[in-house]
Formats: C-alpha cells, sequence, structure tokens
C-alpha cells in the first residue's frame, strides 16, 4: 500500500477531513514522541522480523480464509470467512497488541494502559504484557465489566488490573475517557495500547497497519483458493474500526473490490437505541481525533447502544469517515436482532459460534445483492465464547 494513496492519512493526520490529533497539552509531548518513531520503529528489520515470528508461532497466523458451503448455498454466491476467531485470544486484537507492544518497549515504556469494551482487546493486551514482562492496567465500563465477565476474568489470571469506568454510560466511551486521564497523569513511563483506529494521530494509522496483515492474507488467499485476482467484496463490522481497516487495508485503492462496513443499529438507527455513527452522528471531535460521532444539538457526545460491547461507540475511526465520505465504502447497518439471527444462522449451518460484533457482519448477506460467481469475504473478527451467556439468555438454552 502506498503512503501517498487518497485513501491513507497524510503528514498532517488528516483522512481528508478527517483524523488529527486534538489533545491536551499535557499529552502533546507523548504523541509528538509516538509521532517520530513509530514508522521508523514499524519498518525496522529488528521489529519487522520479531513481529512476524510473533505472529506465525504467537498468534498462529495466517487465520484461515474459509469457504463457507452451506452459507454460499443459501445466499446464492461464494462466501469466505475470514477466521480471526482462530487466533490465540480469539480475535484479531492480538494483531495490534503484539505490534504495540514491541513498539512499547522499543521506546523503553514499562507500563501499558488499555481501553476496553467487549473485552477482547483488554484480554489481547494482557496477553502481550505477560508475554513481555510489562505491567498491565485495563479500563473498562462498569456495564461491560458484568456482560463480558468471562473476558475479565482472563484479564486478571494473565496478571492485569481491570479498572471499572463508572461515569456516563459506563461502557467503551468511558473506559477510554479513564485511559487518557491515566495518560496524562503518568506520560513518562506509559504507553497508551489503543484497540482501535479511534483516538489521535497517530494512532489511528498505526493500528490500521498493524491490522493490515489480514487484507495481505485475503490477497494471497483468495488467489490460491479462486480463480480470482482479487475478492469482490470485503465486509467487516465497524465500531471504532480496526478489524475493518485491517480487512480493507490492501484494497483501498482498488476500487474492483466493494467495500462494506456494517455499523451496530441497536434497536434501530431511528429508535434512540443505536451505536450507527455514520447513519446519525454529525462531525465533531472525539477522544482526540475529528470524526462522526453521536452528539446532541449543543455537541454534547450522546450514548450509544448495542447489544455488542465492542461496538457501542458513539463516534467512528477517521479512515471509515473518511471511506464513507469519498464513497469508497459503502455503510450499512444491522440491528441486535439481525446480528443474533446471523449468529444462530453461522452456528447451525457451518459449525462457527461467532461474537456478536461478527455477526453484525454477517447480517449484510441477507441486506444486499450478489452474483453467483462473486467472491464474498466476511471478516470473522471474534468467536462467540464471550457472548454465550446473551445468546443462552436471548435463544432460551
Amino acid at each position: 500500500m502506498s503512503d501517498k494513496s487518497k485513501y491513507q492519512v497524510d503528514e498532517n493526520g488528516m483522512y481528508g477531513r478527517f483524523g488529527g490529533a486534538f489533545i491536551p497539552e499535557m499529552l502533546q509531548p507523548n504523541i509528538d514522541n509516538l509521532k517520530k518513531v513509530y514508522l521508523d520503529i514499524i519498518n525496522s528489520e529488528a521489529f519487522q522480523k520479531e513481529y512476524k515470528s510473533l505472529l506465525k508461532d504467537y498468534v498462529g497466523r495466517p487465520s484461515p480464509l474459509y469457504l463457507a458451503k452451506r452459507l454460499s448455498e443459501k445466499y446464492g454466491t461464494n462466501v469466505y470467512l475470514k477466521r480471526e476467531d482462530l487466533n490465540h485470544t480469539g480475535a484479531h486484537k492480538i494483531n495490534n497488541t503484539v505490534g504495540q507492544i514491541l513498539i512499547a518497549k522499543h521506546m523503553g515504556k514499562e507500563r501499558i494502559i488499555a481501553e476496553t469494551g467487549a473485552g477482547q482487546h483488554g484480554v489481547a493486551t494482557a496477553t502481550a504484557c505477560a508475554l513481555m514482562g510489562l505491567k498491565c492496567v485495563v479500563y473498562m465500563g462498569e456495564v461491560d465489566i458484568k456482560r463480558q465477565a468471562p473476558n475479565v476474568a482472563r484479564m486478571k489470571m494473565l496478571g492485569a488490573e481491570v479498572k471499572a469506568a463508572q461515569s456516563g454510560s459506563k461502557t467503551l466511551k468511558d473506559a477510554t475517557n479513564e485511559a487518557m486521564r491515566d495518560w496524562i497523569c503518568n506520560p513518562e513511563d506509559t504507553f497508551y495500547l489503543i484497540g482501535s483506529v479511534v483516538g489521535p494521530h497517530p494512532y489511528p494509522d498505526m493500528v490500521a497497519r498493524l491490522q493490515a496483515i489480514i487484507s495481505e492474507e485475503i490477497a494471497w488467499q483468495i488467489k490460491e483458493k479462486t480463480d480470482k485476482e482479487y475478492p469482490d467484496y470485503v465486509i467487516a463490522c465497524v465500531g471504532g474500526g480496526s478489524n475493518a481497516a485491517g480487512s480493507f487495508y490492501h484494497f483501498l485503492d482498488d476500487e474492483r473490490v466493494k467495500l462494506v462496513a456494517v455499523e451496530a443499529s441497536g434497536m434501530g438507527v431511528s429508535s434512540g437505541e443505536t451505536a450507527a455513527t455514520i447513519a446519525m452522528g454529525d462531525l465533531g471531535v472525539i477522544h482526540g481525533s475529528k470524526t462522526f460521532l453521536m452528539q446532541s444539538d449543543d455537541g454534547q457526545i450522546t450514548e450509544p447502544y448495542s447489544i455488542s460491547a465492542g461496538l457501542d461507540y458513539p463516534g467512528i475511526g477517521p479512515i471509515h469517515a473518511h471511506l464513507h465520505d469519498t464513497k469508497r465504502a459503502t455503510i450499512i447497518s444491522a440491528t441486535d436482532q439481525e446480528a443474533l439471527d446471523s449468529a444462530l444462522e453461522l452456528t447451525q449451518l457451518e459449525g462457527i459460534i461467532p461474537a456478536l460484533e461478527s455477526s453484525h457482519a454477517l447480517a449484510a448477506l441477507g441486506k444486499m445483492k450478489f452474483k453467483p460467481d462473486d467472491a464474498v469475504v466476511i471478516t470473522i473478527s471474534g468467536r462467540g465464547d464471550k457472548d454465550m451467556e446473551t445468546y443462552m439468555n436471548r435463544f432460551g438454552f
């Protein structure tokens, strides 16, 4: 991917009119330091050697690209599942945390902080910290702590301290606020390991580059499995948007590939109980980045809602705002019920229990028209172990 792509971040940290670094003065030295070194570190031979070794031998990459035959038959096309759920820790998040933990070590940081919603990023961060022997503090909304108890237990077993965010909706937005406050108070020894393509520049670009392994693999796997040079569609769920950014990255400049991001519309886009940021949001600044976000008429951030703890974020990564703005990507939405129905469908047709986040991406199959010879890639960003209590309650198992 060329750095001169019109869909990539520019030298000012902007994706078109989105992005940037709108941060407190006390964080400026941290951000400036990271901006100076992150590309040199990522592009260094030492980093690449260690990172690729960990992806292969620790994370378990490449993740399979699986032709879902029964799902394909039902929808009259060729549905391929990018199986990020088979990674160590059960989601795509580990691709990013392993990379950022190496960057933190290169920078001499000894303490790692992170935010998490569904808990998968928290688990992946705690895992990377245990691997590298670094202190780990994870901020998580009090509501999410209750609904994602298995992941909280994993983080604690891995040696992380889990701190509850008790303000606002007590979910992902509030966990991010608390992590930002911590970073302001501990700028010297602490590295903030952001879990998605959100936050001030260079985080959106850094996370996208580390997650780009997903589309790098899709590109050669689709050639290996078909007579096609590229997939016709790449579909991924989007909250902040890291798995979508990684799934799209190597196809951004190939407009033959249709990019589809699926937001969580909760009880319905216009219900007031939604997390469909593109559908309902306006331009604003959240967590240091200019993007679309859900806000009131006087500019106050409104509380998002989704059955999925990983998608109830009131903003969206600036890269996705730009892809929408330029019409490079199609943004659609799926309700709680549509995601639940898609989860059960995949489970009973293919024997794969997906995370609720991924189930939103699967819902696109019932909302779009595909040709019989299309290659439709859907990223299964995580597995459903963490959501079993929700599934049991909703389906009466």
